[in-house]
């Protein structure tokens, strides 16, 4: 595949991988007289409309249990992200809708109307017991319907009238629009926010992550967010061997002289579809670093281009993965950054009002 073919102008994937649970798979084949070279053409000079979904959700709160991640409990006002990167460990979620991890997760997104209701009236069970909620994690909460639909807004609305505690990963400018709910609620220790940056290389990120904020954005947000008050760490993810760990020490530098408080990093995950997916995305690419880099994912992880045992699959085993674990804690150490932010306060947390569903028959 050359570099012109599977290129979709502003999308990540390079194409619509079928997803898992299908029982059939289509295969373009060429019929003699070009004419896949003249639909890739085609299909290179032209943008995928985005098609925004409403979805009724049933429940809003999800809850996980994984040991190696940070948060119990999560809010996903969205399905889908338009956001495009193509390494994006949600993709395969999309799957369970019948469709392609691929294109159709960047170009099909569901948003959750009833997301605030859904939250105000979970919080407000008698049985529930406030752990901090992580806003936005499967798919970006500022990703750009956002801007239009304010549904992440809606839910931080609802979290701060309760004196609920959050955190947010993000890699948009957009979390800013916030400030005005996220300063007073990071005021008495009940919100903080990490960054997500991936690399510091504007034509790298565009190709990466065509929808995102660019990287020069991403460390301004992390500026804005640090002079309000609110406790702001960076997220270096994902680390790809042979494409961005070079940049380790640079991000973290630029991200701390921005205001960075704190510090992490994940490496590149790649489970189910997500492995065709990149592949086709690197031989589109960078055809020449793809067995390089490929090689080194499986060094990583036991011979596999992806473990999924818990405690491994963030940051990888070997040689190479304690040679970037070994990097990370050295600049950590070097541009006084810490591991953690702050811990949220559980301890104001007050029931919302919501209306009863039921009538008072005695009114």
């Amino acid at each position: 595949m050359s570099q012109a073919q599977g290129y979709r102008k502003g999308r990540g994937a390079t194409d619509n991988v079928t997803g898992r649970f299908e029982q059939q798979t289509a295969h373009r084949t060429d019929d003699g007289w070009d004419s896949l070279a003249t639909e890739f053409e085609l299909q290179a000079e032209s943008t995928l409309p985005t098609r925004i979904s409403d979805e009724q959700a049933r429940s809003i709160i999800s809850r996980n249990q994984s040991p190696d991640v940070p948060f119990s409990q999560s809010v996903n006002p969205y399905r889908g992200c338009e956001h495009g990167c193509v390494y994006c460990f949600a993709r395969p979620s999309h799957s369970y809708l019948g469709l392609s991890p691929g294109l159709d997760f960047e170009t099909q997104i569901f948003a959750k109307r009833n997301a605030a209701e859904l939250l105000a009236r979970e919080i407000a069970k008698p049985s529930y017991r406030p752990l901090p909620i992580a806003l936005g994690i499967n798919t970006d909460g500022y990703q750009p319907t956002e801007r239009n639909l304010q549904i992440t807004r809606e839910c931080l609305q609802v979290l701060a009238d309760a004196n609920h505690p959050l955190s947010i990963v993000t890699k948009s400018a957009l979390v800013t629009r916030d400030l005005d709910l996220l300063a007073p609620m990071a005021a008495k220790g009940l919100a903080h926010v990490f960054i997500s940056v991936t690399t510091l290389d504007n034509r790298l990120s565009a190709k990466l992550e065509p929808r995102a904020a660019a990287p020069h954005t991403r460390l301004k947000t992390i500026r804005t967010l640090s002079e309000a008050g609110i406790p702001t760490g960076v997220l270096i993810a994902p680390v790809i061997p042979m494409l961005t760990d070079m940049e380790l020490e640079r991000m973290m530098q630029a991200c701390a002289v921005h205001g960075a408080h704190a510090a992490g990093y994940v490496l590149l995950r790649l489970p189910h579809e997500l492995k065709d997916l990149w592949h086709g995305w690197l031989q589109t690419h960078y055809p020449e670093r793809a067995d390089h880099i490929i090689s080194l994912l499986k060094q990583m992880h036991g011979g596999k281009e992806y473990d999924s045992a818990h405690h491994t699959r963030m940051k990888g085993q070997g040689p190479f993965a304690d040679l970037i674990r070994l990097r990370f804690a050295k600049a950590k150490q070097r541009f006084g950054l810490a591991s953690n932010l702050p811990a949220l306060d559980t301890t104001q947390f007050r029931t919302p009002a919501t209306q009863s569903p039921q009538p008072d028959l005695f009114g």
